[in-house]
């Protein structure tokens, strides 16, 4: 089922792509998921496989599926269970920036955004040529909402994962 909710905005260099879900689940929950790269490919059907530690100031090595493409995202802006930013590329000749937002509601759930920001001179030039980018956008956080409503209540709304603490 497709919970979630996209948008996209474009102009001549630069698109921002931006998804929203509601999780009901704590942001303790989704944050855990969301920084667990050695469990991330067992909940995100978006990725194979993330090396390094999604932390303040590290840079990951992505792995996704159908291509050999190895994505080198630095990790920044990590205020636990709120927010986290993954960037890579050139400033004004091709750089991704990707964001996540948490905001914990008062009944238990968390609002989640993704944005994604794709810029530069490089980025005019490929656009046409650059595929969809909504499913990718729509699956990763419908699988991050399947995966954290399947934890919260087997911790019993707990702050863990199952096997983790």
């Amino acid at each position: 089922m497709n919970d979630s909710r996209f948008t996209r905005m474009s102009s001549a260099f630069a698109m921002t792509c931006r998804v929203e879900v509601t999780i009901q689940a704590s942001a303790d929950v989704v944050w855990r998921l969301l920084t667990d790269a050695e469990g991330f490919p067992r909940w995100n059907s978006t990725v194979t496989g993330i090396e390094g530690a999604i932390r303040e100031g590290e840079r990951l090595k992505l792995h996704v599926p159908g291509t050999n493409r190895t994505f080198t995202p630095r990790v920044s802006g990590v205020v636990p269970a709120r927010r986290m930013v993954w960037s890579d590329g050139v400033p004004l000749v091709f750089r991704g920036v990707r964001t996540f937002e948490l905001t914990p509601q008062t009944h238990g759930s968390t609002d989640f955004v993704m944005e994604e920001r794709f810029s530069g001179l490089i980025f005019a030039l490929a656009k046409g040529t650059l595929p969809g980018f909504q499913p990718i956008l729509e699956t990763y956080p419908n699988d991050l909402k399947r995966a954290a409503e399947r934890v919260a209540p087997e911790r019993g709304g707990e702050t863990g994962i199952p096997g983790r603490g």
